[in-house]
């Protein structure tokens, strides 16, 4: 088989997701993170129609030091009745110094007489005027067939003559693109073989997810002989995204033994995930294959039993060749397996603790009855588990009463206050505190009251709140679950709180997440 590359379209192709807008400088550091992935090509973005890629791209030459990726810039071939030299979005291809050029050009006859509004001849005279013309400047020539499987079922002559006329004029990938994202993985694998025997291309593969097989589609056209992938980090793009390439390729590399990047760089694959996340301000997506927080996440007791036994029992594949880690989730299935292998996890040897294991069991069970969630608040299950071990909970401080009061101006402006009343340090303290809501002035009171004795708190911070309603057939009356995650600037932690009032759920989660960044920074107990 010819070396398989991997072609990373995010910061074009990616970036084209609701609500995803990236600046030049996420752009640069998105380029980072792959090329520290391995990726053999990135498609940096679209020099001469978009202002914001010809400033990457300029910005590239000088800031952008790749060791083991090519950047690409992407175009699309010549307009109608011109010549490529003259083109300015071709010339601007050109001018960004890119060595590799990804043309899309139309390989659906419908698309070039009703999008393009030309003729088929002149559809094939743009793509090798424009291949041959970038040859010529010295370019390598890739090119994405545009809607090329709805067009091979329209018309396979025509479909096979793109190929035909971008191979002969010098294009040295042709990515068969399902652009639509409708095709279904015996299609691809059909497709992709007739047109590697009728055609001899170097064929690559670009696939969307609208059917939700991007990857499985991916996976038969490598089967079938292409040699190129094509795809996302994290599967973003527009619609349903495009064809996750750290799912396709883990698949190829961990599966199928095809080494398709540098020795050790898949153990980067979690990390650099997740990374990108960060960058582009979409929350990481937990049930991700391979680099999702919950990929190896096991909450079954029956499962926790086997994995005691041998992991691989219930894991398709180590972890850590994704540079992920198996994770026991604590609930109400849980056996004393999965609160010994939590505990582990946690740094606790219970093993030798029978009565203690079945206790920490039973006490999950009830609370998970009364609507909380350990799998979903880590932190709140290590200082129940710390306190049934040490004896006693963690008492930082000791609570007398808190309140909370809203007032409205009456012009749709609300303030809360809060008055809490405490011992800390060995003093007893009244605070309030005033915020945008009830749980912020808590949350406010709570911090100033504790400031003197415990100052470690500056660096805490509350970074997300979810509510959820448990029984909604009660209306206002019903239970609520409240999750809060903290802060300290290098790591979060999540606690939950659950009470038939939303300010009082919010209360339990937020003493725990303070109590917990106290704990995790070795402040003792003043």
């Amino acid at each position: 088989m010819t070396e398989l590359q991997v072609y990373d379209t995010t910061l074009r192709d990616g970036a084209q997701q609701e609500g995803l807008n990236l600046s030049v400088a996420d752009k640069l550091v998105i380029a980072g993170h792959l090329d520290e992935l391995g990726v053999g090509f990135i498609e940096g973005g679209w020099p001469g129609a978009n202002p914001k890629d010809t400033e990457f791209f300029a910005r590239a030459k000088r800031e952008l030091h790749l060791s083991n990726a090519t950047l690409a810039a992407f175009g699309a071939t010549r307009r109608v009745g011109t010549v490529a030299a003259d083109d300015p979005q071709v010339r601007a291809l050109v001018d960004s110094g890119a060595s590799v050029i990804t043309l899309v050009a139309k390989a659906h006859v419908r698309h070039v007489e009703s999008a393009l509004r030309t003729t088929l001849p002149e559809n094939l005279a743009m793509i090798r005027d424009t291949v041959s013309f970038l040859r010529g400047e010295g370019r390598r020539v890739f090119l994405d067939a545009e809607h090329f499987f709805d067009g091979y079922l329209a018309d396979r002559a025509y479909a096979l003559e793109v190929l035909r006329v971008a191979a002969e004029a010098g294009a040295e990938v042709i990515a068969l693109c399902d652009t639509n994202g409708g095709m279904l993985p015996p299609q691809v694998s059909d497709v992709v073989a007739d047109v590697l025997a009728a055609s001899g291309a170097r064929l690559g593969i670009h696939c969307h997810n609208d059917t939700g097989c991007a990857v499985a589609n991916s996976l038969a056209a490598v089967a079938a002989g292409a040699t190129h992938i094509q795809g996302t980090i994290n599967g973003y793009g527009e619609r349903t995204g495009n064809a996750d390439l750290l799912t396709v390729v883990s698949n190829l590399q961990i599966k199928q033994h095809l080494e398709l990047l540098p020795e050790n760089r898949l153990r980067e694959a979690t990390r650099i995930a997740h990374a990108i996340s960060e960058v582009t301000n979409v929350p990481p997506y937990s049930r991700q294959p391979y680099v999702g927080a919950s990929a190896f996440a096991h909450k079954a007791g029956l499962h926790a039993s086997a994995i005691k036994i041998d992991p691989d029992l219930y894991q398709h594949t180590d972890p850590t060749t994704v540079g992920n880690d198996m994770r026991m989730l604590v609930s109400d299935m849980a056996g004393r397996a999965s609160i010994e292998l939590k505990g582990r996890e946690l740094g606790y040897d219970l093993s030798q603790e029978p009565e203690l294991l079945s206790r920490v069991v039973a006490k999950v069970k009830e609370m998970e009855l009364a609507g909380y969630t350990f799998d979903a608040a880590d932190a709140s299950f290590e200082l129940l588990l710390h306190g049934e071990v040490a004896g006693e909970r963690l008492n930082y401080f000791g609570v007398e009463s808190w309140r909370v009061i809203t007032d409205s101006t009456g012009h749709g402006q609300a303030l809360s206050e809060a008055t809490v009343k405490l011992t800390a340090g060995g003093q007893r303290v009244l605070a309030t505190g005033e915020g945008n809501g009830p749980v912020n002035a808590l949350d406010h009171a709570l911090r100033q009251a504790l400031s003197s004795a415990y100052p470690e708190l500056d660096k805490l911070e509350l970074i997300d709140f979810r509510v959820r309603i448990l029984d909604a057939a009660h209306g206002t009356d019903a239970v609520t679950r409240v999750l809060i995650e903290t802060s300290d600037g290098t790591t979060s932690w999540n606690t939950v709180g659950v009470a038939p009032n939303i300010v009082e759920a919010s209360w339990i989660a937020l003493v725990d997440g303070i109590t917990y960044g106290l704990w995790s920074q070795s402040v003792p107990e003043r």
